[in-house]
């Protein structure tokens, strides 16, 4: 396997070039590129270029309307509502965000949800952004069932993970916390089963309800949540704000986000805003208190510093990019 460097700003091209080919619109293609790009910048392979031949696939077989236009509604002064109408996550994010905002600080708090959509990329890119508006935020979205509950094997709810955005005071994040209710996140296995690597052990079982570490087994059967039947919890807690909150198709209904069988998956988000000033005039010295408790102990590090240090390098360096992903992307706009 070889390897070709390339900027942020080609990957971001060459994602904009290959969605309008398939058949999205331009801006629909634009902001799911800006999210592929942003997720290979922060070194989050499993949600960057390796999704972008299924993302195409899925606009052309008609599991992602590439022309959808989000409907935008307000219900309440509080209560920003999209649909989707299944088409991409992003834009319809964007379509609803100068209200959702602008909701959050008039009111103190605000909440967002979406249906009818489909995978939102990495879901803490979206709690950033809250925070870097000046507000806290709390980020859920749903997916296809994928976690069997404690006991059972037949998966009910997804990898269900959820983001918290907390801004510093001065324009950017003082902390990104973004985990999914499973071990680890299932793009990370199908990454794994593209590549012909076993996954690790304790992450996922078969069909039968034995532990697992070939990826097309645990791809049959079921994610192990994290913490037993407390990730479950967390797994179901989310399930409730991005599906049954936002009225989209619950997880258990949901087609899959990989494959072209199955329709739209019809998924939602829920994204909750709060402004505090509205509600603490210390909030920021104490986040920098808690912030500081952390880093300064060796050996630790906050959430999504990882993902720092990574846009410091790749935007210095650039992406190393396998070669066979590029020419196998490059070939759906030939």
């Amino acid at each position: 396997m070889t390897d070709r460097m390339m900027t942020l700003a080609a990957i971001e091209n060459l994602c904009l070039q290959a969605l309008m080919a398939a058949g999205a619109s331009e801006d629909n293609a634009a902001a799911v590129a800006r999210s592929i790009m942003l997720a290979e910048r922060d070194g989050i392979r499993s949600h960057g270029l390796l999704y972008l031949p299924i993302y195409a696939e899925h606009v052309r077989c008609g599991k992602v309307d590439g022309m959808a236009r989000p409907v935008v509604t307000q219900p309440r002064s509080g209560a920003i509502v999209v649909d989707a109408a299944t088409g991409f996550a992003h834009p319809a994010i964007d379509a609803g965000w100068v209200r959702f905002i602008a909701a959050a600080r008039e009111n103190g708090v605000a909440a967002m949800t979406v249906f009818n959509s489909y995978n939102c990329g990495v879901l803490g890119h979206h709690a950033e952004r809250i925070a870097e508006a000046g507000l806290l935020g709390l980020c859920t979205t749903h997916a296809p069932a994928s976690i069997a509950p404690p006991g059972g094997r037949v998966p009910v709810i997804g990898t269900n993970p959820f983001a918290l955005g907390v801004p510093d005071g001065a324009g950017g994040a003082a902390l990104v916390l973004d985990q999914s209710a499973s071990v680890v996140a299932k793009s990370e296995i199908l990454l794994r089963a593209r590549e012909g690597r076993p996954i690790e052990p304790g992450w996922a079982l078969d069909a039968e309800g034995l532990p697992t570490v070939d990826p097309a087994e645990a791809l049959k059967g079921s994610m192990l949540p994290a913490g037993g039947h407390k990730g479950f919890g967390t797994g179901l807690l989310v399930e409730i704000l991005a599906a049954c909150l936002s009225g989209a198709v619950l997880s258990k209904d949901a087609s899959p986000f990989s494959g072209a069988l199955g329709g739209p998956p019809k998924t939602g988000q829920c994204f909750i805003a709060f402004d505090p000033s509205a509600f603490s005039g210390g909030f920021s010295h104490q986040v920098s208190s808690l912030v500081h408790a952390i880093a300064a102990q060796d050996g630790t590090r906050l959430p999504g510093g990882r993902r720092q240090a990574a846009r410091q390098r790749t935007g210095r360096d650039g992406v190393s990019v396998d070669s066979a992903l590029i020419e196998r992307i490059e070939a759906l706009f030939r």
